[in-house]
């Protein structure tokens, strides 16, 4: 099974960036299918922003526009761009792999994101 890290969240004022970082173990990354969650207090986990092995990539309604998801096959790492940051992104992110090519999906441990001035 693969190991996800994630880094790169934090506290930002709103209309700030973060960018995210995801390192994945194995030697295969490119050709995981990859995504980023997540989950807000007492809400469920949703879908933000996915990337296939090909790179195409789909979003959320909420974050188009605002966010890019992106990946560097080089260094087994997939990104997540973060721009006009709203508090209502505040959130725990995760990346996940999905199962598919490469073996089983897969979650990282998830990194804080807070929105506030």
């Amino acid at each position: 099974q693969v190991q996800l890290v994630e880094s790169g969240g934090g506290l930002v004022q709103p209309g700030g960036s973060l960018r995210l970082s995801c390192v994945v173990s194995g030697r295969i990354f490119s050709i995981y299918n990859m995504a980023w969650y997540r989950q807000a207090p007492g809400k469920q986990r949703e879908l933000v922003a996915h990337i296939t092995a090909a790179s195409s990539t789909n979003y959320a309604d909420s974050v188009k526009g605002r966010f890019t998801i992106s990946r560097e096959n080089a260094k087994n790492t997939v990104f997540l761009q973060m721009s006009s940051l709203k508090p209502e992104d505040t959130a725990v992110y995760y990346c996940y792999k999905l199962p598919g090519p490469g073996g089983p999906g897969s979650w990282g441990q998830g990194t804080q994101v807070t929105v506030s001035s």
